[in-house]
């Protein structure tokens, strides 16, 4: 008994070294991208002119150039990485598919239907968008709640629902756009595809903040994450009301990832890839969660630098980056799928 605690003392000791190197190793990633979003650029500025910018003591153009238009960006690239990758692992690891993703199942599409909808159809801009992005994702997630509900909750039909929700919303996107005129279509467009470049401080903060409590409230929750992943009948025995607990992380997932998309719009794949990644490096559990997040910030900075300076003097939004990236990884998870199903 004594050996057998020894044994298990130890490999939790090396999974949580494990899962600190990874942590360490991601934020230097994201931290070395975004020092260089700050330095790189037509701007010409260097390390002092970065530094006293920040501080407050630079000149009028340091000032415009790193305060008014790259911090913004790397914060902006920093809250939607990191609540895309949480959101993506509560909802992964709550319906124990990799395909349950947000921006698979339609929730990004009905936070990016909301927004639209509020901005062509009502006028609405600023704060108003992102509530209206966030009351979108929300009525997405209980309406694949309702439908998929049957004497309790299966992963694969609440995947299959949203799958088709996703349908839904996307042709009504496109309705949406194809009324509108010349003008606001294309800015609509533009916001669709995913981008951080106009982000503002107004904007910023809002989403910080936001970010903030649902982190906190993660963080709470977390805990029961483990067991939620376990089946109704074994989660029911260690006494967890599996039901509400999902419930519980599905609305934090739908609100981390409204806060993303309404910050930047629908930045495609990150939700999908980043949990995958992390729980690759660091195995299940909380640990997962953190590195999930702290690999969605690196993703969507190292991207968005991609984006800045990877296409020949072009700068293109950060969504386009991480659609290259993430459409060949669902390929390959469906192909995979494919081949499991035909040995089985």
């Amino acid at each position: 008994m004594d050996a057998l605690a020894v044994r298990v003392a130890g490999t939790r000791g090396r999974r949580r070294r494990r899962a600190a190197t990874v942590a360490v190793v991601a934020s230097f990633l994201a931290l070395a991208a975004a020092v260089a979003s700050l330095l790189l650029g037509a701007a010409g500025l260097g390390v002092g002119d970065v530094l006293a910018a920040l501080a407050g003591e630079g000149s009028a153009k340091a000032e415009f150039v790193i305060v008014r238009l790259r911090l913004p960006r790397v914060l902006a690239a920093i809250i939607a990485g990191t609540a895309l990758g949480l959101g993506g692992a509560l909802f992964q690891t709550t319906l124990r598919n990799p395909l349950a993703s947000p921006d698979i199942l339609g929730v990004t599409g009905g936070a990016s239907l909301a927004a639209v909808g509020s901005m062509l159809v009502l006028g609405l801009e600023g704060p108003a968008v992102s509530v209206a992005a966030f009351a979108g994702a929300l009525v997405v997630a209980a309406l694949m709640w309702g439908l998929a509900w049957r004497d309790g909750l299966t992963g694969i039909r609440f995947v299959l629902v949203g799958i088709g929700l996703a349908s839904i919303v996307a042709g009504l996107l496109g309705w949406l756009i194809t009324r509108a005129a010349v003008r606001e279509a294309s800015e609509a467009l533009v916001w669709m595809v995913g981008g951080i470049a106009t982000t503002g401080w107004p904007e910023l903060a809002t989403a910080g903040v936001a970010l903030a409590v649902l982190l906190g409230l993660t963080a709470v929750f977390s805990p029961r994450m483990p067991l939620i992943a376990l089946s109704d009948d074994s989660a029911r025995s260690l006494g967890l009301d599996a039901t509400r607990a999902r419930a519980v992380a599905i609305v934090l997932g739908v609100a981390l990832v409204a806060v993303a998309t309404s910050l930047a719009g629908p930045i495609a794949f990150v939700a999908l890839v980043a949990a995958p990644i992390a729980r690759a490096l660091v195995g299940h559990g909380q640990a997962a969660l953190a590195a999930s997040a702290i690999v969605g910030a690196a993703i969507v900075l190292v991207a968005d630098l991609v984006a800045q300076h990877a296409f020949a003097g072009i700068a293109v939004p950060v969504g386009i980056v991480t659609g290259l990236i993430g459409a060949p990884y669902l390929l390959w998870l469906i192909a995979r799928g494919n081949r499991k199903g035909s040995d089985g």
